[in-house]
């Protein structure tokens, strides 16, 4: 494997549409109400991507350091586990890619104000707190929560506010549908991870409440997102309908088939979720831009 492939795994890729569409939803919603600023979009959009993905370096060092990780693991190949890298090698380029989060984040100031920052500190610590620390959320079944919070509450609201200056109700309701989204992701992953992280005593909310009401949570997650929107859908033209629904009819057959697989059959539904949610986020803000102009 080479190098830039190690790199592109530990980063995981797969689920970025997790991060990005939050600030795509929001620039959306900015469009809809002619607040759209490139600038403070494009930074609120790497600041996403980094951040995310010092979350996932971070995930996978300290599952390492806590054997939840093993060689031969159905999910995707963990690098540090299976000797790829050194464990210090991946620490030293977690806070690096934070640095340069944190870097971004400070840019975001001069558009929002100095409160901006123990906001950005808040997701610094959370990046971390998710597996790491003396009580990581991962493990406590609160990841569903922090990424609720930090995927879709946070990204959503604060880079709608970076843009227009103000918060707004409808947009909040599109962060609690992308927030109950990028659940969705984290739940195939612990669909999959059930019974190592039950070795691991790893308490995700599969472990705790079992498989079967997990997938049922899936299903659930997704149509609820799609009802929080139903001021949008009567208020907006007809024509736009259609993004709802071919969203809940890829929705659906993820869900089917994630209770019809097991093991690593399961690996391509991870990013069958997440596509479907940047489709969703991608398909209606091209939308609001029709409408806007």
């Amino acid at each position: 494997m080479t190098k830039l492939k190690i790199w592109i795994e530990c980063a995981r890729l797969r689920t970025l549409p997790v991060s990005v569409s939050g600030v795509i939803m929001a620039s959306g919603f900015a469009v809809l109400f002619h607040r759209f600023a490139w600038l403070p979009a494009l930074l609120c959009f790497a600041f996403a991507v980094l951040a995310q993905v010092v979350s996932n370096f971070a995930n996978e060092y300290y599952d390492f350091r806590r054997g939840t990780d093993k060689k031969g693991r159905v999910g995707p190949r963990r690098a540090v586990t299976e000797g790829d890298i050194t464990p210090q090698l991946l620490l030293r380029v977690t806070i690096a890619t934070l640095a340069v989060a944190c870097a971004v984040g400070c840019c975001l100031i001069p558009f929002g104000g100095w409160w901006l920052l123990p906001v950005g500190v808040l997701i610094a610590i959370f990046a971390f707190a998710y597996s790491a620390g003396p009580y990581p959320l991962s493990y406590h079944g609160l990841g569903d929560v922090a990424v609720l919070v930090f995927f879709g509450l946070v990204p959503v609201n604060l880079t709608f506010y970076l843009q227009a200056g103000y918060f707004d109700p409808l947009n909040l309701l599109a962060s609690l549908t992308i927030g109950l989204m990028g659940v969705n992701v984290l739940l195939v992953n612990n669909y999959r991870d059930a019974d190592d992280d039950r070795e691991a005593n790893k308490r995700t909310t599969v472990v705790i409440f079992g498989r079967k009401v997990a997938s049922a949570v899936y299903l659930i997650n997704g149509y609820v997102g799609i009802s929080l929107l139903a001021p949008l859908w009567v208020a907006m033209p007809l024509w736009l309908l259609p993004v709802p629904a071919l969203y809940l009819v890829l929705h659906t057959v993820t869900w089917h088939r994630l209770t019809h697989r097991n093991g690593a059959a399961l690996n391509p539904l991870l990013g069958a979720t997440a596509r479907n949610m940047l489709i969703f986020a991608l398909l209606l803000t091209i939308c609001f831009i029709i409408i806007a102009q």
